[in-house]
């Protein structure tokens, strides 16, 4: 429920914000904070509330991420300004980090080794239903309820997923417990990831160079702090100790950054270029997320059966077979091109999602199980912070900063084109990632 429910929530909103900001008058830049913050709060946050977890209890952080959610989704519907929605956003991002932080470590806590691929499958179609019905129900919503109706709708699962906790979610996990919590490094780790996402954010401005810098500095300053953690709140020995998990995580942030910005580019395309209705080009772009919600289970049980990192480096090449079409794309090619293509590109995202969990949760013991899935919960939101800043860049050198008019389309299927080549490049990058590790994945 909780996974289904945070990427509906993040997916509808977006569909709102244009009616949010009529009613409003909030300007653009307010507009891009209202998203901004959600994912900055949601980056800071994931690996000390993974760690926090690991060490008082994932049903704890789980039970209370899911109600602080519920609650900023119905304080947004009810007290909405120019400065709340920033705020409440910030609020639902790091409500969002508690419960993806603890929602797979509890599930693989839980699960069999041989059933653990199936389970994550299961877990990742929820997430690629919520994002295949967040848009159209938020739209339906929108129009008919108006825009608040989705954050009251938002609320209302919210707090039907916590009753059903207090009901069935029995235990506590804690294999950490007693340890000290890392205060120090968490500090150093969210500042520093607050300084290189929003430098991100900037791209392409020479404005975002300072905070890119000090985010960079800030790196070596935590790797530093953690070195001499006795109980880091993320154990940096993982990474030049364990080939799976550091390259999986590394195979993530690549996949990521090479496909979160398709539904961007793909929109511009279908709308300007070839002239469809937002509408129609909303249901031509659910072929992909349907297609992973459907496969994902499979592929999940199929990681199972044989080495999942394996599994994820067919996934990462089918995305790139599903990647490749779009470098070609004119004002000629067929809608039933793109379809076709977004349907390949989900099924390779499918092969590849849930057997990259797979991997990195079998390759770390269970008292790591929270900071392991709040670490490639982090890899996911910077790669998608990356994948928009590629796009930016390419934007600003081609076409430039003037309003997308006729004139304008043969400079913006050129960027299009363009940013398709360097993520197909991403994704050749991601199967040597993906296929680094020699050794079999050990599973605890």
């Amino acid at each position: 429920m909780t996974s289904f429910l945070t990427p509906f929530a993040s997916s509808s909103f977006n569909i709102a914000l244009p009616s949010i900001s009529s009613e409003f008058g909030l300007d653009a830049i307010t507009m891009s904070w209202a998203s901004l913050a959600y994912l900055l709060a949601s980056a800071m946050f994931l690996v000390p509330f993974g760690r926090l977890a690991d060490i008082y209890g994932r049903r704890k952080v789980f039970v209370s991420g899911t109600a602080a959610f519920a609650c900023s989704s119905l304080l947004l519907g009810i007290y909405p300004s120019a400065s709340t929605i920033i705020i409440l956003r910030a609020l639902q991002g790091v409500s969002s980090a508690m419960i993806f932080g603890t929602g797979v470590a509890i599930l693989v806590s839980v699960t069999p080794p041989k059933e653990k691929g199936a389970i994550l499958g299961i877990n990742a179609a929820s997430v690629y239903i919520g994002l295949s019905v967040g848009p159209y129900l938020g739209g339906l919503l929108t129009d008919t309820l108006g825009w608040r109706s989705i954050l009251f709708l938002t609320a209302g699962l919210g707090i039907l997923a916590v009753l059903f906790m207090f009901w069935r979610l029995k235990g506590e996990w804690k294999e950490a417990g007693g340890e000290s919590f890392d205060f120090k490094g968490s500090i150093v780790y969210s500042l520093m990831l607050l300084s290189l996402m929003y430098g991100f954010s900037l791209v392409p401005s020479t404005r975002s160079l300072i905070p890119i810098a000090l985010g960079l500095l800030g790196g070596g300053l935590f790797v530093w702090v953690e070195a001499r953690a006795e109980h880091p709140v993320l154990d940096i020995k993982l990474f030049k100790s364990n080939r799976t998990f550091t390259f999986s995580n590394i195979a993530a942030l690549i996949n990521f950054s090479a496909t979160y910005a398709v539904t961007f580019l793909m929109s511009l395309y279908l709308q300007y270029i070839k002239g469809l209705s937002p509408e129609n080009a909303g249901l031509l772009m659910i072929a992909s997320p349907v297609v992973q919600a459907f496969f994902s289970p499979i592929a999940g049980r199929l990681s199972d059966r044989m080495e999942p990192r394996k599994v994820a480096a067919i996934g990462m090449a089918v995305t790139m077979v599903g990647l490749v079409p779009f470098i070609f794309l004119n004002p000629q090619t067929s809608v039933w091109v793109v379809v076709g293509s977004l349907a390949v590109l989900g099924f390779g995202l499918s092969l590849f999602s849930s057997p990259n969990t797979n991997a990195v949760m079998s390759s770390v013991d269970k008292r790591l199980y929270g900071v392991a899935s709040s670490t490639l919960g982090t890899m996911r939101l910077t790669g998608q912070m990356m994948s928009m800043g590629i796009t930016m860049i390419i934007f600003a050198i081609l076409i430039g900063r003037v309003e997308i008019v006729p004139e304008v389309y043969p400079s913006l299927t050129g960027s299009i084109n363009a940013a398709f080549v360097i993520f197909s490049i991403l994704c050749g990058l991601g199967i040597l990632a993906s296929l680094a590790n020699n050794k079999e994945s050990k599973t605890h």
